[in-house]
């Protein structure tokens, strides 16, 4: 079984499945009843297990090129176990991990016909985005919005859960945060890590085709795009989420992103690019905790 959830990279999976929490209870202002909200964590851990196995299986002859001959890189403390691409590593076979991916595929298409039929077009959205994200590793560096897009697809998802029709302009500002934060805070930060690796093989990833000058700054700007529209964000919510709530997501994004964000881009160091990555992974659960105190009080 560790084989298989870390060929779902379960812990960041995980982590990853607070932001459509989040954005749910953003929206609604109060808890689901607990039917739905059991059927959609069933469906949020599904879908995320599923796109993560698909990842290594889509990406698995690129992953034994980056790594022949060096072994895994160290990673970061959210997916630092040595099981890491184990179908690269060959501790799981193909099929082993598409039949993982094919069940876990039809349980998040099955939740999410019975919450609402729309989200079945965000299920199958969700594959071919992350196939495209995986192919153009080699093309284009423009993928890290193909990658922003895909972050963003599990709290839209959310949102359809609890508000069949929502506002779609406050949706674009949403997912607007979203792209933002995956690019700043996850996409350049795990590509910086990898940067040797991907060099090997041809990559085409902001940091090296850029370098860390312009991939600091990069990932500077996008973190603050992220921290400035996360104030904006509770014209979505119909609880008053006032000048308490600005100062704890404020302060969410000012420990978790901006500060190893601008310490990342003063030393230019992988390292630092890890510890960025680690912090970011963690937003979505303190948001999800910020957004938790608030529905509790209202």
């Amino acid at each position: 079984m560790q084989k298989f959830l870390a060929l779902s990279r379960s812990t960041h999976g995980v982590l990853d499945i607070a932001m459509p929490g989040f954005a749910a209870l953003l929206w609604l202002g109060h808890f689901p009843d607990w039917q739905v909200l059991l059927l959609a964590l069933i469906t949020a851990v599904a879908g995320y297990t599923a796109l993560y196995a698909l990842n290594d299986l889509i990406g698995v002859q690129t992953d034994r090129e980056k790594f022949a001959g060096t072994g895994i890189n160290p990673g970061y403390s959210v997916e630092a176990s040595e099981l890491r691409y184990p179908i690269a590593q060959g501790r799981l076979s193909v099929r082993g991990g598409t039949v993982w991916f094919a069940f876990w595929y039809v349980v998040a298409l099955i939740g999410a016909w019975l919450l609402n039929p729309w989200i079945i077009l965000i299920v199958l959205a969700a594959p071919l985005l992350e196939t495209a994200y995986c192919l153009l590793l080699k093309v284009t560096y423009w993928r890290v919005l193909v990658s922003g897009v895909v972050k963003s697809l599990g709290p839209v998802a959310a949102v359809l859960a609890v508000v069949p029709q929502p506002s779609l302009p406050r949706l674009a500002l949403m997912v607007a945060w979203l792209i933002a934060w995956e690019i700043g805070g996850q996409n350049i930060p795990a590509d910086w890590n990898d940067v040797e690796e991907d060099r090997r093989v041809g990559a085409r990833t902001i940091p090296v085709v850029f370098g860390p000058r312009v991939s600091g700054a990069l990932v500077a700007i996008a973190l603050l795009a992220t921290v400035s529209l996360s104030l904006f964000l509770p014209v979505m919510s119909p609880l008053p989420l006032g000048l308490p709530y600005q100062i704890a997501t404020f302060a969410a994004g000012f420990l978790l992103l901006l500060l190893p964000g601008f310490r990342l881009f003063r030393s230019h160091e992988g390292r630092g690019a890890a510890k960025l990555f680690d912090r970011a992974s963690l937003y979505p659960v303190v948001q999800l905790a910020i957004i938790t105190v608030f529905v509790l009080r209202g």
